[in-house]
């Protein structure tokens, strides 16, 4: 019995504090790197769904299949800019449950027979638990056979779209504090009661680096986080893509405005049942921890590695520019039905939610193009 799956989470607290003592403390993303990836009680790691109306957090596909259907048309268009290739390999990176593997798959089957045929579903998921899940959903909808499991990206492996939800934000993060205007980094060290905090000076000369490319600092007095890992996988990403796009959705903002001086806590929180909270130190391993990413990094880090920029938009634009309100004014729905998704179209879009969420797609050996999606509309918020 995993002891750790029905307690309070005391073994990794357990180890976090040893760990904090013999190296005299460690640095905050040391600490969410454990808290989240541990292969044992890391949050990510547990059997338990960390997602979905019975998890701590909702991301867009368990809101509706709708989500999988919108993003089933942007690919069809992919496809087609390329030429039609077969295969088509869309690469769902950090795949979840499964649920978007199974939406968009279910969407081609029905709508797309042609990109059905020429698409072979590719799944990289870290965790064995998740993985297992998404064996279970794809069997019991008969989608199985289009699918297929990566342990990593290979280079110049992928001809197609290599698909993110959600992934980039969940990398751990540095954490850094501006004195002086100096920039000094968090550590996490344990005082034999508590876990509390120190400013030290950065680990890394990628961090100083890091805010001289942008040119800016956060504000004198503000904590910010650094999403190197996000970095490292846009490059990894971008040379695995031998021909075709980058997708990826995640919360964030322009670097200007993600460090803002008036932005003075950053952007890290928790979420444990649904509900926000500011205190990593709360329940490690128990509660997902994330932080937004920085786009403007995101996008130069993609493009030094060989990629180039088709757009950037928000969520509610790029599922409005697809068609959601379409599926409100399908004939011969149910009351019931009708409501539903009504309900589903306002959570997808909403400003204030999943609505914000920043859409990025990117190109490698194609000729710029233009994408439905990311098309300018006026009646798009």
């Amino acid at each position: 019995m995993d002891e750790f799956a029905f307690g309070d989470g005391e073994p990794l607290r357990a180890l976090l504090i040893d760990r904090a003592r013999e190296e005299g403390g460690i640095t905050f993303r040391e600490f969410m790197e454990l808290a989240l990836y541990h292969p044992r009680y890391g949050y990510y790691c547990q059997s338990r769904p960390p997602m979905g109306r019975h998890g701590d957090y909702v991301t867009s596909p368990e809101v509706s299949p709708i989500f999988g259907a919108l993003l089933g048309r942007q690919l069809y268009e992919m496809w087609q800019a390329m030429g039609a290739p077969c295969p088509f390999q869309v690469v769902e990176a950090g795949a979840g449950p499964g649920t978007l593997a199974r939406d968009i798959l279910a969407w081609a089957r029905h709508a797309r027979p042609d990109l059905l045929e020429a698409m072979t579903y590719c799944l990289v998921e870290r965790s064995p638990s998740l993985r297992e899940q998404q064996r279970r959903l794809l069997e019991a909808t008969g989608l199985l056979e289009r699918a297929e499991w990566w342990d990593d990206l290979p280079p110049d492996s992928i001809q197609g779209c290599l698909l993110c939800n959600e992934l980039l934000d969940s990398f751990p993060v540095h954490r850094v504090f501006v004195r002086g205007g100096r920039l000094w980094e968090v550590y996490v060290v344990w005082d034999g009661e508590a876990f509390r905090e120190e400013l030290r000076p950065p680990s890394t000369p990628a961090l100083e680096e890091y805010f001289r490319r942008l040119g800016l600092l956060p504000g004198e007095g503000c904590y910010a986080e650094v999403n190197l890992e996000a970095l490292a996988w846009v490059q990894r990403a971008a040379r695995a893509l031998r021909r075709g796009f980058l997708l990826a959705l995640d919360y964030g903002y322009e670097a200007p405005e993600l460090y803002a001086p008036w932005r003075q806590q950053g952007t890290l929180l928790c979420f444990y049942q649904h509900q926000p909270w500011d205190d990593p130190y709360l329940r490690p391993g128990r509660q997902d921890m994330t932080a937004h990413v920085d786009i403007t990094s995101i996008v130069q880090a993609g493009q030094e590695a060989g990629l180039e920029l088709v757009g950037v938009t928000s969520q509610a634009r790029f599922l409005q520019r697809l068609g959601i309100d379409e599926a409100l004014a399908v004939p011969g729905l149910s009351l019931r039905e009708r409501l539903a998704r009504r309900r589903a179209a306002v959570e997808l879009t909403d400003p204030a939610g999943l609505g914000r969420l920043r859409v990025l797609v990117l190109r490698k050996g194609l000729p710029p193009c233009s994408l439905r999606g990311l098309e300018e509309g006026e009646d798009a918020p």
